[in-house]
């Protein structure tokens, strides 16, 4: 997906720029950058970080950037921040994006005489270059900004820096967060709130759906007010959010440990351990444990000294080869045993068919799944979560497919999202024969939102239930 930080000092702010980037290394596996502005104007510098992460790529950059204001990213496909010269004057600019109507951008902005843009490798525009473009459709950087994200079908929050500070635009839903920190002569901006908490910040404030704010080292002020409209992705906490981090006031850790009890109570199976599947499951399974008071255990820790998430193939084969080299078994907590695995979703399926596979062979009795989220029915039009072309990757529509004989419609998939209905109870089972599980029950959608515990017409589904 990938996420930004950006700060506005009165000191030098390489320091603080670098380690706050690096707090988002979670959300991206490609590329990292950053883009300062000092004395000297404007520096960038952009690396690849597939097979080594940030901080060993940047670590000789940041000795020789110097700069009071700067942007960076952790970038889960193209490579920014671009420096782009335009009327606007000479501007740094980053972005979260997905922009599904790209071809149409593209073409209007051809309409109105832009000449060309830069392809990417594979033919791709760069979509923090079409977001470029369009900012400087408009007269004034603020009626740009404003543009951009009006104009955008998907989802986009950016940071843009030139001379006169940093501006940052949340999403016009809000589907992704950014929070603004202070301490005493900066501010800061982020996708994820822990990452300037180590750095001397506090929390200043969260922007709302649409809001475009300014930050000096100085000050934070509000140029576009936020819309009521909000849809966050309640993914954030179920899945990409760090466990430290906190989004409209609610801790991702927490929430995990709501939905994980949610779970319990309504389950009846008696495994002999609670376990998550590292890292993602591991809260919602500290959740459900302490809800039904089944031990919580840890029966295969993942191997991390020298298996950085930074480092992860584009080819699907090798994903999942690499996926299940991480994880060791502890034998004796895993022999004889029956196990109660909680993990995040079920996506494709693929790498949790193997982790169960891999616990029979290592002794296990029983194995009973418990994804944390209902069943992914929807390909994610929101956010980059997937690289995946076709919602027939998914498992559930796959089954689905092959239960209705190739009939799937809108109204059919209505039918299957609901769990109290017959044909989601023939679909999980469906699921649960062809993955090898001794039995399987998904979060339900209502138990999951309210676990998050803010208004759920703030909170987007669109993956779980096909809701706009």
């Amino acid at each position: 997906m990938g996420g930004f930080f950006g700060v506005a000092s009165q000191q030098d702010c390489v320091f603080d720029l670098f380690f706050g980037i690096d707090y988002h290394s979670h959300l991206g596996t490609r590329r990292g950058g950053m883009a300062v502005y000092g004395e000297d104007g404007f520096n960038r510098s952009i690396h690849n970080i597939e097979n080594a992460p940030f901080r060993t790529k940047f670590d000789k950059d940041i000795h020789e950037m110097k700069g009071f204001l700067g942007i960076g990213c952790i970038s889960d496909y193209e490579p920014q921040p671009l420096i782009v010269r335009s009327h606007h004057g000479t501007y740094a600019l980053t972005t979260v994006s997905k922009i599904n109507n790209v071809e149409e951008l593209t073409r209007k902005l051809f309409d109105n005489g832009h000449s060309h843009f830069l392809e990417m490798s594979g033919g791709d525009i760069n979509a923090t270059e079409l977001v470029a473009s369009l900012i400087n459709q408009k007269e004034n950087l603020i009626d740009g900004i404003s543009y951009a994200l009006e104009e955008v079908d998907g989802s986009i929050s950016l940071l843009l820096m030139n001379q006169n500070g940093i501006y940052a635009a949340r999403d016009k839903y809000g589907r992704t967060p950014i929070s603004i920190g202070r301490k005493e002569n900066a501010f800061c901006a982020a996708f994820e709130n822990f990452a300037y908490k180590n750095l001397g910040y506090t929390d200043y404030k969260e922007l709302g759906a649409g809001e475009v704010v300014v930050i000096t080292p100085k000050n934070c002020i509000t140029l576009v007010n936020p819309n009521p409209n909000m849809k966050i992705c309640t993914f954030l906490w179920v899945y990409y959010g760090y466990p430290s981090s906190s989004y409209e006031g609610v801790s991702v850790e927490q929430m995990r440990y709501h939905c994980g009890a949610k779970m319990a109570q309504r389950d009846n199976v008696k495994p002999d351990i609670v376990a998550g599947v590292p890292d993602s499951g591991i809260a919602h399974a500290i959740g459900y444990a302490n809800e039904s008071g089944i031990p919580f255990s840890r029966p295969f820790i993942k191997y991390t000294p020298t298996w950085p998430r930074s480092f992860m193939p584009t080819i699907q084969s090798q994903r999942n080869l690499i996926a299940k080299m991480k994880l060791l078994a502890v034998d004796d907590l895993i022999r004889d045993k029956s196990l109660l695995l909680i993990d995040d979703s079920i996506v494709r399926g693929t790498q949790l068919r193997e982790t169960t596979e891999f616990l029979y062979q290592s002794g296990a009795k029983e194995v009973h799944i418990r994804p944390a989220c209902p069943p992914l029915l929807y390909g994610c039009k929101y956010l980059n979560f997937s690289r995946s072309s076709s919602e027939m990757d998914l498992i559930t529509r796959r089954v689905i497919a092959r239960l209705e004989n190739g009939n799937v419609t809108d109204e059919v998939l209505k039918e299957y999202a609901d769990p109290d209905s017959e044909k989601h109870e023939r679909m999980v089972e469906e699921i649960r024969k062809e993955l090898n599980f001794t039995s399987l029950r998904f979060n339900r959608l209502d138990d999951m939102l309210d676990a998050v515990g803010i208004d759920k017409c703030k909170l987007c589904t669109y993956c779980w239930d096909g809701r706009e």
